[in-house]
């Protein structure tokens, strides 16, 4: 496979993955939180997966994931969003809305993270 047909399949892969957590019939997670986080052109690039009712992002479309950016967790008890780091270590602060919510995930990426690539975390 050549680089570019990589770069097709893998944006391929996350524009399905995206696709399907933006639709309905599956109850993995808010979909307020999923569209929230695919109105930030640079979240929307990576790869979306879900664990625990919480949205994370991968630098890769494989296992084992490149973890990137940070995670926003639901609401909690008084009434905010925590949004934590990578793998959720380190507290990126806690916000009022969802939209406030991406922002600090959006500044913590690696300045070099671009689109997801093809395959597990040894890659990116």
């Amino acid at each position: 496979m050549t680089d570019d047909a990589d770069a097709r399949s893998a944006a391929d892969l996350v524009a399905e993955e995206w696709r399907f957590l933006l639709g309905a019939g599956h109850d993995l997670i808010d979909a307020g939180t999923v569209r929230a986080a695919y109105a930030q052109p640079r979240l929307r690039q990576l790869f979306p997966q879900v664990g625990h009712g919480v949205l994370y992002f991968s630098g890769c479309t494989g296992t084992p994931a490149a973890h990137v950016g940070g995670e926003v967790r639901p609401r909690g008890t008084d009434g905010r969003f925590l949004v934590r780091g990578p793998k959720g270590v380190g507290t990126l602060g806690r916000t009022e809305t969802l939209e406030e919510a991406f922002a600090p995930v959006v500044a913590n990426l690696p300045e070099e993270c671009g689109p997801a690539v093809l395959g597990g975390a040894g890659r990116v």
